[in-house]
């Protein structure tokens, strides 16, 4: 059943008046603490300078910027739809190459830290 339906005579789409809109998938205060961690230390390094949110109906995506005006670098994506399979979420890197994915979110971008080296 859709939740629209098109008026034959004029060819308009007339919403239904009380269908239900599917929930909206965003990632919850934990999930945000853990990302914006990262973030925070790549920023401070002065490697990361912008993000963006974007929540859809089918996942929810953190996107990192090396500059506002470019492709981002990385997303940071929650499908929960792949949580029982492959893992709800994923690190994709600008090409689209997955380079991690899994069931625990800080372990998923752990492939984002940088490696440790001795000084």
């Amino acid at each position: 059943m859709s939740e629209r339906t098109v008026d034959d005579a004029t060819m308009r789409v007339i919403p239904f008046p009380n269908a239900p809109s599917p929930p909206q998938i965003a990632f919850n205060r934990d999930e945000l603490r853990t990302i914006f961690n990262l973030y925070g230390r790549r920023v401070a390094d002065g490697e990361w300078r912008d993000y963006a949110l974007d929540f859809r109906r089918d996942k929810a995506v953190f996107s990192i910027y090396r500059r506002a005006s470019e492709m981002p670098l990385y997303r940071i994506e929650k499908d929960p739809k792949l949580a029982r399979r492959q893992g709800a979420y994923a690190v994709i890197a600008a090409g689209g190459l997955v380079l991690k994915r899994g069931h625990d979110l800080a372990r998923v971008i752990a492939v984002l830290e940088k490696p440790l080296r001795a000084v």
